[in-house]
């Protein structure tokens, strides 16, 4: 009955009454019997109908209404009342179909019934007993159960679709909990192990060079705050509705987000990059959640430059806002030989890291567009964040 619930959409109904309009027409054309011509009043009241079908579509009671005063009408003055006829029982299926309260279905078909009993059923030549059932049955019967049947299986389609998404999210909610205690279980224990090794060797090792140690002091910092990180990670996956609402997890504070920056570019520091790092002010000011993932992108380039192209190597952070969008860039020099994995169609290769499908995914849901591949001997990663929706 699927293909039914989309004959029925409510944003066709125009398109319903126009066929319908035009069967009527095929009748008055082909259908009168012995080749008779409509007369002045079977046309008037036809035409009126048809107009009425069209126009009314929106309001399927007050379109009942003005096709069942018609019928009253035609009933009066013409001997044969087809067309009019066939224009209330549609329009009581649609009222059948988009009522909002059963009971206006039921006050419409007893009206349409009353209109046959006081008008059509005494000048009938039958028994009153047929014309009843006749009644009953075709006009007023037919259509009614049409339209019952089409609502109640467009109700029954809406409750399917409730119930697969209500699945659909069960399901994502037990695949989250599952990444959670992964993360958990075998990531977070992983690194809090590192931390509190490197930890312990900051206070055993006797008469520790100061490089040594601030480079250990750095380490235990990176771990103590990739724990943290962690964790909340961890929260979001078991409970995405309890925390959405937290900055901490979900975004970064704007005015922050230049000290972050720089924190960021600090640590790459640390590990022997020479970073250049052109930063606009004006990213102070864009909003949380595109200075996230800035923050993220950036964090990610250095690491990658760090990982790809050397400790040694030289890479050139640039960010700049430009009318609210903002444009982000990460190059390198291409010391070491080694060569990162391609994204975007403009880019070759055969390999794909796992880092730059995060990259292009969390600029993809902002609406951007992340490439990367070579640029002269070394690499370009960019992207321009397009201009938050109000």
């Amino acid at each position: 009955m699927g293909w039914v619930v989309r004959l029925f959409d409510r944003r066709d109904t125009w398109l319903r009454m126009v066929l319908l309009d035009l069967s009527g027409v095929s009748y008055l054309v082909f259908g009168l019997d012995n080749g008779r011509q409509p007369t002045a009043a079977q046309l008037w009241l036809a035409v009126v109908a048809f107009v009425a079908a069209v126009a009314l579509c929106r309001w399927p009671v007050i379109c009942f209404l003005a096709q069942a005063a018609l019928l009253g009408v035609a009933m009066w003055v013409l001997h044969d009342t087809t067309i009019n006829q066939v224009g209330s029982s549609w329009a009581l299926a649609e009222v059948a179909v988009w009522a909002r309260r059963p009971r206006t279905i039921w006050l419409c078909a007893g009206l349409l019934f009353a209109l046959y009993c006081v008008l059509s059923i005494p000048d009938s030549p039958g028994s009153l007993r047929s014309e009843l059932f006749g009644v009953i049955v075709l006009p007023v019967g037919l259509p009614l159960l049409l339209g019952l049947v089409i609502r109640t299986t467009r109700e029954l389609g809406v409750q399917a679709e409730l119930r697969a998404a209500s699945e659909s999210r069960a399901a994502r909610a037990d695949e989250r909990g599952a990444i959670a205690r992964e993360l958990h279980d075998v990531v977070a224990h992983h690194v809090a192990s590192m931390v509190l090794r490197v930890g312990v060797a900051r206070h055993v090792i006797p008469e520790l060079d100061p490089r040594v140690s601030e480079v250990l002091d750095d380490v235990h910092g990176t771990g103590t705050t990739a724990l943290a990180d962690l964790r909340r990670l961890v929260e979001v996956l078991r409970d995405p509705g309890g925390v959405r609402g937290e900055a901490a997890i979900t975004a970064i504070e704007p005015g922050s987000l230049p000290a972050a920056l720089g924190a960021a570019v600090e640590v790459a520091r640390r590990t022997g990059l020479t970073v250049d790092a052109d930063i606009d002010e004006a990213v102070g000011e864009i909003d949380a959640v595109r200075g996230l993932a800035v923050l993220r992108l950036t964090q990610e380039a250095l690491t990658n430059v760090a990982k790809h192209a050397g400790p040694t190597a030289r890479a050139y952070l640039r960010i700049s806002v430009d009318d609210g969008a903002v444009s982000w860039e990460v190059a390198d020099d291409g010391r070491a030989a080694t060569e990162l994995p391609s994204v975007g169609p403009d880019a070759g290769g055969s390999r794909t890291g796992h880092g730059l499908i995060g990259m292009r995914e969390r600029v993809e849901v902002l609406g951007g567009r992340l490439t990367a591949g070579p640029a002269g001997t070394g690499w370009l990663v960019r992207t321009v964040l397009p201009r938050a929706a109000a």
